[in-house]
């Protein structure tokens, strides 16, 4: 264990200002785009822009944002899935500060399908792809593989978090995680 750990169980900064933000804006725009907003109206579609802005606004803050929001603290590498898969088919609970493997693998993904998103809704909007139906089968495919893998996400930390006694919901809300110990 690292020696800028407090003590087993208190409190340690994780999540910055920005990745809170940033992670229950996207909550809030993909939920309204999804379940509230009708597909193709002008707030439907500016909600896309602005989860696409977000998206590049976090994948630079992965290069130069707090230690726990860098790529380089959680990037999922052959490496690290695999030594994270052996430990877990060994029943073994690995304690990550910031994402393990394969939430990072999550979140790779996550923000793939949301960029996906954006830019098959914007190429719908366009004179060359408008009425296009690959594109918009594109798109409504993305949109359903989203809500899958949100759902996958919100299971995951809910049993990640039972598993290792880590609230992760609360952390991403407060930016507080407990250190392992």
């Amino acid at each position: 264990m690292s020696a800028e750990l407090p003590a087993a169980g208190q409190p340690v900064k994780v999540w910055d200002g920005f990745i809170r933000l940033f992670h229950w804006s996207l909550v809030a725009i993909v939920a309204l785009n999804l379940f509230v907003l009708e597909e193709g109206d002008v707030a439907h579609r500016w909600l896309g822009y602005i989860a696409a802005g977000a998206v590049l606004a976090r994948v630079l803050w992965g290069f130069v944002g707090s230690r726990h929001a860098r790529f380089a603290d959680w990037f999922p590498t052959p490496a690290r899935l695999r030594a994270h898969l052996c430990a877990m088919r060994r029943g073994e609970a690995e304690h990550h500060l910031g994402h393990n493997p394969l939430a990072g693998l999550m979140i790779l993904t996550l923000l793939s399908v949301i960029l996906g998103l954006a830019v098959s809704g914007w190429l719908m909007g366009t004179d060359a792809y408008f009425g296009v139906e690959w594109v918009e089968e594109l798109h409504e495919a993305l949109a359903v593989g989203l809500q899958g893998l949100v759902a996958v996400h919100v299971l995951a930390a809910l049993l990640m978090g039972r598993k290792l006694r880590q609230p992760l919901i609360r952390a991403m809300i407060t930016g507080y995680k407990r250190s392992p110990g």
